[in-house]
């Protein structure tokens, strides 16, 4: 776990700035400095680009992953790489003739209903495109093992961006429309940013000749397609579906409740970033011993760091919204559904990359397509019934029967699961400070409160989770925290 750690450690600071920095935007730039119209116009481009580029990726950028340590051959890699830079443009073209033809129904869809969206609607192709060959790029760049750029990237340049952008909306620099515009160049750059970091650490010469596997290469990304498109479902149909079934400004609010939620995700996404290849190659190995002990460490890890999260966002959560303009109403079981959800996710350790590096995603995706359709027909039946609140049990509920499904494929093919009796320990620890702290608030500014009363239950939590020795990992970076190491 040394690589693991180090680089995960690394990753986590960077995705800890970035989501401070998304914190700022989401809870006080946006609220603050736009209508609330806009700020939901902003989440709803970005929502469906999200749903959109893994369409364009097809897959690719775990394909790169799985195939790459592979190749011995450098020619061959060559192959396998020119085919991996191909492929989305293809699709990107088919797909932008396609919008082209189809322009004037797809505009009429957005005829009646929220007309703001119509002049934008453009942008979502291009943020799409940009999305994902910058993921492809920062595949080529995990393979090398080298993560922390493109997570910084990731996680920090474009959220710094908007932050510049939104401040030179409230000095009247630019306007609202110009702002949109320079969001979406914003994430162009952050793709030739990508690219060029990539190709110096893995220069290519391109080449129109395929791999000598390309048949099973392109098998597995047409599943993998499938599998990154329910994923992407998962996170963001409920916000398009919002617009079409509640009130297009509940957008905003919906987002607000689910990014503060999202901050869970902050440890798994350090960690995965090394832990996908670390995992293919332990596959490729047909290194099963390696791989249990990867399992169970970075599922015990990243729940343990991810329960202290849920439990200062689950305690802090309604003295938040005290900083936060009037007219955005607290939606306080969105944030529970989505944050246990997110907490499934931590649990789950690295059991995606076991899954989509293994011989059976084929099982995985097709369990995933009847996911996304639960998924549709909750937030169907629920957002109309329900509101803001019913969007967020429909995610939550897709999520769970889709990760429990996974789980008990892993175990099935491996007879390996990530649990033990500190897993156990964990979620009594998580439960019982979640209840013993929701009520407990000192009567002072909420900013201080949500300090003071964050500080108390991390030095609890901590002195707890050391004591038990819940983590080998944890304990140590507890141990250096005296020497400031």
């Amino acid at each position: 776990m040394g690589i693991v750690l180090n680089q995960s450690i690394r990753n986590g600071l960077t995705t800890v700035v970035g989501f401070g920095i998304g914190a700022i935007n989401t809870l006080f730039l946006f609220t603050h400095l736009l209508e609330k119209e806009y700020f939901s116009l902003v989440t709803y481009l970005i929502a469906v680009a999200n749903l959109l580029w893994p369409f364009i990726a097809f897959g690719i950028h775990n394909t790169l992953i799985k195939f790459f340590t592979g190749y011995r051959d450098k020619e061959e890699q060559d192959r396998f790489l020119s085919m991996m830079l191909v492929v989305p443009g293809v699709l990107a073209t088919i797909l932008s003739i396609l919008c082209i033809l189809f322009k004037e129904p797809i505009l009429s869809y957005f005829e009646n209903d929220n007309t703001i969206i119509k002049p934008y609607v453009w942008t979502i192709l291009i943020l799409g495109l940009s999305t994902a060959y910058f993921e492809i790029f920062f595949a080529w760049s995990k393979v090398k093992l080298r993560s922390v750029f493109g997570n910084i990237l990731k996680e920090i340049f474009v959220r710094l961006c908007t932050a510049l952008l939104l401040l030179l909306v409230y000095f009247k620099m630019i306007t609202i429309h110009q702002f949109i515009y320079a969001l979406v160049g914003v994430y162009v750059l952050r793709l030739f940013i990508m690219m060029g970091y990539a190709l110096t650490l893995h220069p290519i010469k391109f080449t129109v000749a395929l791999p000598q596997n390309y048949l099973n290469v392109g098998k597995y990304s047409t599943l993998i397609l499938i599998a990154g498109s329910v994923a992407s479902l998962l996170i963001d149909l409920d916000k398009v579906m919002i617009e079409r079934l509640w009130f297009f400004e509940s957008v905003a609010e919906y987002s607000l409740a689910a990014y503060i939620a999202s901050v869970i995700v902050i440890p798994s996404r350090a960690m995965h970033q090394i832990t996908y290849p670390l995992t293919a190659q332990l596959l490729n190995d047909k290194n099963f011993v390696g791989l249990k002990q990867l399992y169970k460490q970075s599922s015990i890890n990243l729940f343990t760091i991810s329960g202290l999260l849920f439990i200062l966002i689950i305690c802090n959560v309604q003295e938040l919204y005290r900083i936060i303009p009037n007219e955005y109403q607290l939606y306080l079981w969105v944030t529970i559904w989505i944050s246990f959800s997110k907490l499934f996710d931590n649990l789950l350790g690295n059991n995606n990359a076991i899954l989509y590096n293994s011989p059976y995603y084929r099982l995985v995706l097709k369990t995933g397509v009847l996911m996304a359709v639960l998924a549709g027909v909750l937030n169907y039946i629920c957002i109309p019934l329900y509101g803001i609140d019913g969007a967020g049990f429909a995610t939550f509920t897709a999520i769970s029967v889709y990760n429990g499904i996974k789980l008990w494929i892993v175990y099935w093919k491996y007879r390996m699961h990530p649990f033990d009796k500190k897993t156990w320990l964990v979620l009594m620890i998580v439960t019982s400070l979640s209840f013993g702290f929701f009520y407990w608030n000192f009567d002072f500014n909420p900013i201080i409160n949500i300090g003071l009363k964050s500080i108390v239950i991390g030095i609890f939590y901590l002195i707890i989770i050391f004591k038990l020795k819940i983590s080998n990992d944890i304990n140590l970076l507890i141990k250096k925290i005296p020497r400031g190491a």
